[in-house]
């Protein structure tokens, strides 16, 4: 009941006769204070901010993701985004309201950012709502909910790809590229010849190149899709490998002035003095559109050749082999498009391309 004096003998036996009947009526007092503090401590226990679940669920895709960067860039739009909006509110008390004035300012401005944040604070919810800190609708969901109040990300937002090199162009460029023979240039020329992405490229170590049977191993921890991809060296590749100087500190084939792994900048960086306006990605997409519109091999191959892997079961299946003597002769055809501009005849490439 309380301790003497705070509880006066007058009130205790008035608290006494309101226990008596309350047992009178079937109700065990101390079975009913047992269940009242569970029950607030059931309530403190969902006195959970967004902020404290975001970092959770953070936490967990930084075990899953494959990359360093992804992990970043979901700790980037948690902390530009949706902490500043939800952070230090209880995740139980977040609903449609707080999402909207959250998304509002950037919808129309960076609306792939946008759409990308709504999805990531959806998932925090989630994860959330099924750990029992919340309960009723995601109020983050799109469809049939925020679809209402927000326009469709496609109708004011067109998709922006990489810009890329017309085919026509490229021959001239890599004329161009080969007589510079910086670190970066050297780089980007390799990357174009092999089809790589920046990051691959980049991080690419001599324990990696076999220079005897001419293939490039990526292991898995690197790649975008997680899977070991073998890349076969066409000649100028190797011949560009074999002129690179070791550096006795580092594993890396592409070495920065101060011994480290290049930025993601220094290849873009090449392009912009060369009074390119393109990506080294972008080069990815030429190499696409040649191999589609001017030789005759099979989509697979080129996918392959640029580590793209098709979910479809039958496409699977080359993945497996990874075709890499067909994916030989479709680089040597490119390095020999990207010297002079021509595809030789082969047995699997045939058309002539005129630049």
């Amino acid at each position: 009941m309380g301790p003497y004096p705070e509880i006066t003998l007058s009130m205790a036996r008035q608290k006494a006769r309101e226990m008596k009947e309350r047992i009178r009526q079937g109700i065990d007092p101390k079975a009913e204070r047992r269940a009242l503090r569970s029950s607030l401590l059931a309530e403190q226990a969902k006195s959970v901010t967004f902020r404290a679940v975001g970092e959770s669920y953070h936490s967990k895709k930084a075990r899953e993701y494959k990359t360093v960067k992804q992990t970043k860039k979901l700790q980037s739009m948690l902390e530009s985004y949706a902490y500043p909006a939800l952070g230090n509110l209880l995740v139980a008390d977040i609903e449609r309201a707080h999402i909207i004035k959250m998304l509002t300012p950037i919808w129309e401005t960076k609306t792939e950012t946008a759409t990308r944040v709504r999805a990531v604070v959806e998932r925090v919810l989630d994860m959330a709502g099924a750990e029992g800190l919340r309960a009723g609708d995601n109020p983050a969901r799109w469809r049939g909910n925020l679809d209402l109040s927000l326009p469709m990300p496609g109708k004011i937002s067109s998709v922006r790809h990489f810009r890329a090199m017309p085919i026509s162009e490229l021959p001239e460029f890599m004329q161009e590229l080969s007589a510079k023979q910086t670190t970066g240039a050297l780089a980007l020329r390799f990357g174009i010849l092999t089809a790589a992405r920046s990051g691959e490229i980049r991080g690419a170590t001599w324990n990696e190149i076999d220079l005897v049977d001419q293939v490039w191993t990526i292991p898995g921890a690197r790649m975008k899709n997680g899977r070991t991809h073998k890349v076969p060296l066409c000649p100028d590749a190797t011949a560009l490998l074999d002129c690179l100087p070791r550096d006795d500190d580092s594993d890396l084939v592409f070495v920065s002035p101060r011994g480290k792994q290049l930025s993601d900048m220094t290849l873009t960086k090449v392009l912009k003095d060369m009074g390119h306006k393109v990506t080294q990605h972008g080069f990815r997409a030429t190499f696409r559109t040649w191999a589609q519109e001017h030789t005759s091999y099979p989509e697979e191959v080129c996918e392959l050749a640029l580590a793209h892997v098709n979910s479809d079961a039958t496409r699977a299946a080359y993945a497996r082999s990874e075709l890499i003597d067909k994916r030989r002769l479709l680089m040597v055809d490119w390095e020999r498009f990207c010297r002079e501009g021509l595809v030789t005849k082969s047995n699997n490439s045939t058309k002539h391309v005129d630049c």
